[in-house]
Formats: structure tokens, sequence, C-alpha cells
């Protein structure tokens, strides 16, 4: 009985405008702390989340334990809580989120660090919409702190003086150009005379203008194993973007693919291929632009070939075969990673879940967990006492539980999909412990 048979090569696919993106409204909510005066901001303080849409209840979590729910009768675009002095009670790391639909909240907002004390704690640098520089893309860093009115600092490692900017009122957050590679960090203070925050984490901005990686890829590719078909069986082609908002295409050769597309998060998309004929195979790519008017593309991809063969011996899922890209193809921003998952039969193996900290996490910092998959897989998942409660996709290997609390103790174990229905057995368990109460500090 003859089977077919996909080799997986990786080593550049390429992507193109034409592809029709699914379209994420961002629901998450900002916090920011307000100072009745800046000039001893620790003295009356109030914290404000702003809403992305109206609504009617409110959370404020303090250190991953619910707070206050503020139940409105009107619909409101924000809701203020009231702290006044930050003494010991007040400090700790905050966070809240809203209610849309039926009974669904947001995600929480990102952290708000109160401590009461100077230095002010550390802002919030990123990098849009990517961290790095190449024609035709305007990249920023965008700083964000955790006070109203305040002024802000950015500062390239080498240089000898700030790029300041002075916040718009009411503002909590500035956002700067960046012309120039480097590494980056920023502070804010309240007034002039005041000491600048702690700096926030380093960013690095590149200047690109060729792949980066050798051998015409990006580092840390890898080969995937190859698995056994029945006839009539699908393909699904996988392309990844490291940022959102963003155009794909498929291709085969030099010529683009038109074939059906389904997203589930913002800068990935899959492509479903009916399983080719003998002879209609071929190396497959993709490639990715910023939606606009003559936006540059992106590198290829490392490429998926499908090998295909009437006659041929099944393989194990350890055989498999890479091949290599001899020059590096053209570059306008960061490749886009593209695999190629089959639709097979049989059980799965267990993966490996490992804690990325040591000892109890410290209340109000997010807890990571990596789900080592010895196959290729589409979705991790992690559950504790059967219930999922945080998920991934592909290529990511991390799990986040995000603001831990003592509700979060507990063991933890992890499952990944690789084609729908078929997921695998659990990993082993990890246990999670959650420290106590104890004075803030740097994050370890």
């Amino acid at each position: 009985m003859s089977k077919l048979v996909a080799f997986l090569l990786l080593w550049g696919v390429s992507l193109s405008p034409t592809a029709e993106a699914a379209t994420f409204f961002e629901t998450q909510p900002d916090l920011w702390a307000e100072a009745k005066s800046l000039l001893k901001p620790w003295e009356d303080l109030t914290l404000i989340c702003q809403a992305k849409l109206h609504t009617t209840d409110f959370e404020l979590f303090k250190d991953g334990v619910l707070q206050k729910h503020m139940h409105l009768d009107e619909a409101a675009m924000e809701q203020r809580f009231p702290l006044g002095a930050v003494t010991g009670d007040t400090r700790g790391l905050y966070r809240c989120r809203y209610a849309f639909g039926a009974g669904s909240w947001t995600q929480l907002s990102d952290l708000l660090e109160v401590t009461g004390t100077e230095p002010l704690p550390p802002p919030l640098l990123r990098s849009k919409p990517v961290s790095w520089i190449t024609p035709g893309l305007n990249t920023t860093l965008q700083c964000r702190g955790g006070l109203r009115g305040a002024t802000f600092l950015l500062t390239r490692k080498g240089d000898g003086q700030f790029l300041e900017v002075g916040g718009a009122p009411g503002a909590a957050e500035a956002t700067f150009p960046v012309h120039r590679a480097g590494n980056y960090s920023c502070s804010y203070r309240t007034h002039a005379a005041g000491t600048p925050s702690r700096p926030s984490a380093t960013v690095t901005i590149e200047e690109q203008g060729e792949c980066p990686g050798h051998a015409g890829g990006l580092p840390g590719q890898r080969c995937l194993s190859a698995d056994v078909l029945r006839p009539g069986g699908k393909v699904s082609l996988g392309c990844a973007a490291p940022l959102e908002g963003v155009e794909f295409q498929l291709r085969r050769g030099g010529r683009e693919l038109k074939v059906s597309r389904w997203s589930t998060t913002p800068g990935r998309v899959h492509f479903d291929l009916e399983w080719p004929a003998p002879g209609e195979g071929g190396r497959f790519t993709c490639r990715y632009h910023l939606r606009g008017e003559r936006m540059p593309w992106s590198a290829d991809s490392a490429p998926v070939e499908l090998l295909l063969s009437d006659d041929v011996t099944p393989l194990d899922s350890a055989n498999y075969s890479c091949v290599y890209a001899d020059t590096a193809p053209p570059f306008a921003g960061s490749a886009p990673s593209a695999r190629l998952e089959l639709q097979v039969d049989g059980p799965l193996p267990r993966p490996k879940l490992r804690p990325l900290w040591s000892g109890a996490v410290r209340p109000g910092r997010d807890a990571a967990l990596r789900c080592e998959s010895p196959v290729p897989y589409e979705t991790l998942e992690l559950l504790r006492e059967g219930e999922v409660v945080a998920s991934t996709y592909q290529p990511s290997q991390d799990l986040v539980l995000t603001y831990v609390g003592p509700q979060h103790a507990g063991k933890y174990s992890c499952r990944y999909r690789s084609r729908w229905p078929l997921v695998s057995e659990l990993s082993d368990p990890v246990d999670l412990q959650v420290a106590g109460e104890g004075p803030l500090g740097p994050e370890g």
C-alpha cells in the first residue's frame, strides 16, 4: 500500500502582500498613578484604571490579590482608586482590569509599582513596532512611567547626555523616534530638581540592511521531523512575524499561492493546503510587510520543502533532513519563521516542564515555565488540577502565569497539541510556591 511521505527541509520561506489579516482589538487597560503634588508624589496618590471600552465593572489587584471590585451605575472609561499617603499597607505591585461582554474580563494591565520612596521605580521601555532600523520603517521607543505629568529621559549607552522629552499634561509616557542603533534605557523624574527614577531595562536597537545570522537564515532555526501522511490529508503551513499588524504571503517557487488561511493571534497566520499529488511538491516560503503603500518586504523565511513519493518506507519520527541556503536573500526587516504541521495518527510523546525561577515566587511577579516538546506542535497548554490556565503558540515554549499571588500556589503540568484533536500526555508536575509578604526590592 502506497504512502505519501513529507521530508521537512528548513532554511528560507518567503511572504507577499495580498494576504488577508484578522482584526484584533486591544482591550488591555492602562493603570497610572496621579499625585496631588509632583514635588511630594507619595503624600497623596490616586490610581487610575483606564479602559478601552465603556464598562460598569473595574477590579484593582495588589501583589496578585484582588483588593477592590467597583460596580458603577453608569458605564465609564476609567475608575479612580484613592490610596492617600503611601504606607506599608499600600506599597506593592498593582494591576487592574475591567469587564466587557457577558461575564468576561480583560487581561490585566501592565504592572504599576508603588514604593513610597526614592528613587522612583523603573519605567517600562518598549520598541515599536520593531527593534531594528531599516529604510521605510519608523522605529520608536516608548517609555511608560508610573506617574502622570512626569518628564522622561532617554539615554543611549556611550552617549554623554540625555535626550529629554517633557511629557504631555496628564500623560504617563513619552515616545522617542530612533535613528541610530544602540543600547537604550529610559528614566523619569517628577520635577526639574527631582532625582531620576531607576533606569528601565535595556532595549537594543539594531541597524539591519541584510539578513542577520548566517547561511541565509536567522540563528536558532532548526529542522523538523518528517511524519507519514495518508493520501488525501491536509498540510498546514504556519508563518509567524516578529511584530503585529502585517500582511503575509505564501509562495512556491516565485509564484504566490492563493490558499485558505486563518489566524488565532496577531502576527501569525496559518495556510491550509490540500496534500498535493506526486510532482506537485516543492519549496514553500512566506514573508510579510507592514501595511501601507511601498512598504518593504521582510527577508524570506526558512523554506519548507515537500518531497512526495508513491512508494516509500514509512519513517520513524526521529528521521528528518535539513538543508541550508548558500546565499542570504534581500532583507527589509527580520525574517519570519515558518513550519510545517502534518496530520498524523498515534500517541504523542510526553513533554518536559521546568520552571524558569528558583525558590518561591514573590507575589505580584510573573512566573514563567518552559514546556519542551520532543516533536513539532501547534499549541502548548499549562494545566493545574486538570484546568488549562495558560497557553501559547509555536514557536514559543514559555508559558506564563501573570501576576502571581498566593492563590497560584500548587502543582502544574503541560501538554501540547500537534494538530487538533491530537494532544499529548501531561508532563511531570512542577510545584509553584509563593513567598510571603516582604519588603519591596528589585525583581530577582
